[in-house]
């Protein structure tokens, strides 16, 4: 891969990665494909979601939504090889960054003990588009980036395991800052199929014309094109 307009390769020298995401669908929204590319390599790749996305369908109450995304993450994560996947019971649309959930996080990270953290975009905005984004992803991926550190630093949140320093980058999927890709060419088919998994997920979007394939190669052949494939993921990578 050569690096056009400025976008280069991320680093896979690694074995191990945790995504810490907000809910069911975030990395199905556009970094799937990454994952089964990874998985496919022989690398660990491990889910942590926050909340059980329990708020996220209007026509389904949060008692009956929640079990049923969390049973669509469950087979999505399969269909990209990933088979460990935790949800962390935060509320849905109200998680808030502060001290108490970057705790759950870096008790999330020192037992897992990562090379790679993925999680969400925490800025403002998905870019030159406007679209406002999201106070879970924000605050998710602010926590995220935080709790690396902590977890790292022996004397913070002494109560929840053993330090660990370990996590070599924060990659920040979807960011309107990424100057980072990795090539999916090869797996954006099976990126396609674990989006569709979250069948419930998306019909209660309401989007009468929203097609998987053509949102992902939305994103993917635009980044495809900037690394030198025919579909890439885009990340903002973070030194910690």
């Amino acid at each position: 891969m050569t690096d056009v307009e400025g976008l280069q390769p991320v680093d896979e020298d690694w074995h191990k990665a945790l995504a810490v995401i907000a809910h069911p669908d975030d990395m199905e929204f556009g970094s799937a494909a990454a994952v089964a590319r990874w998985t496919a390599q022989g690398k660990e790749v491990v889910y942590c979601l926050l909340t059980s996305g329990e708020a996220g369908i209007d026509g389904i109450p949060p008692e009956k939504s929640g079990p049923l995304r969390e049973a669509e993450q469950l087979e999505s994560s399969r269909i990209v090889g990933v088979s460990q996947v935790e949800f962390l019971g935060q509320p849905d649309g109200t998680i808030e960054y502060g001290v108490p959930l970057r705790r759950v996080i870096a008790e999330v990270i020192r037992r897992h003990q990562p090379e790679i953290v993925i999680t969400n975009n925490f800025h403002d905005t998905w870019g030159g588009d406007g679209n406002l984004n999201q106070a879970d992803h924000i605050n998710t991926g602010r926590a995220t980036i935080d709790a690396v550190r902590d977890a790292a630093n022996r004397w913070i949140f002494p109560d929840v395991g053993e330090r660990w320093g370990g996590v070599r980058q924060v990659w920040v999927a979807g960011s309107p800052n990424a100057k980072h890709a990795v090539d999916t060419t090869d797996t954006f088919d099976i990126g396609v199929q674990s989006l569709n998994a979250h069948k419930a997920y998306i019909e209660g979007l309401n989007w009468p014309h929203f097609d998987p394939t053509e949102f992902l190669e939305g994103v993917s052949r635009p980044a495809g094109t900037h690394l030198g494939t025919r579909y890439a993921t885009r990340f903002e990578v973070v030194t910690p």
